[in-house]
């Protein structure tokens, strides 16, 4: 069985929903929650389903303590969701190809750095787009630019606001996300 630990840095709806995922799968767990910000409220969603947590600081993944710690307790594959900080090097090398990141848009459109959450859905709505999505990619060393492992695709009605447009691609987050990373391992 694989180990996976999750990093997140806010409220942790997808990281919840593949916890829920993984407790009932033969092919993984979730071992680890971790997060860059010791108030998020996914340490809370980890406390609940009694995941353990680990909280750090950009100075302390750079330094190569967060990969440490994944090592130390024999992480297989390492999700990101929600996680907002460039992934280091060190992160990267001990874990290529092993490192697996939700977008909220069908890139190559919208990513990069600074493109995250509303950020990612106003651009959408002020560009006129008739369509939006999730993208599932590998983490390389630039953001938002590693394989694309998995797309899907929502309607964008003219009458959308960025908040409706953030309900339909959270949907689609919950939907696939943790079916697509257990195929992975």
């Amino acid at each position: 069985m694989k180990k996976i630990a999750i990093l997140a840095s806010g409220s942790g709806s997808n990281a919840e929903e593949i916890i829920k995922h993984f407790q009932h799968s033969s092919k993984g767990k979730v071992v680890l929650i971790g997060s860059n910000k010791a108030d998020a409220y996914v340490l809370d969603r980890a406390k609940k389903f009694e995941v353990p947590t680990f909280t750090f600081n950009r100075s302390q993944m750079e330094a190569g303590e967060l990969t440490q710690k994944l090592q130390d307790l024999e992480v297989d594959f390492v999700v990101l969701a929600g996680f907002l900080q460039k992934i280091p090097a060190n992160l990267i090398h001990a874990y290529p190809d092993q490192i697996v990141n939700i977008h909220p848009a069908l890139l190559p459109k919208y990513g990069g750095k600074g493109m995250y959450g509303m950020k990612v859905h106003q651009a959408v709505k002020d560009s006129g787009e008739t369509e939006t999505g999730i993208t599932i990619h590998l983490v390389n060393e630039h953001y938002d630019e590693g394989k694309i492992i998995f797309q899907a695709a929502v309607t964008v009605e003219p009458s959308d606001s960025p908040e409706a447009i953030a309900q339909k691609v959270h949907q689609l987050e919950h939907k696939y996300f943790p079916n697509v990373i257990e195929s992975l391992l």
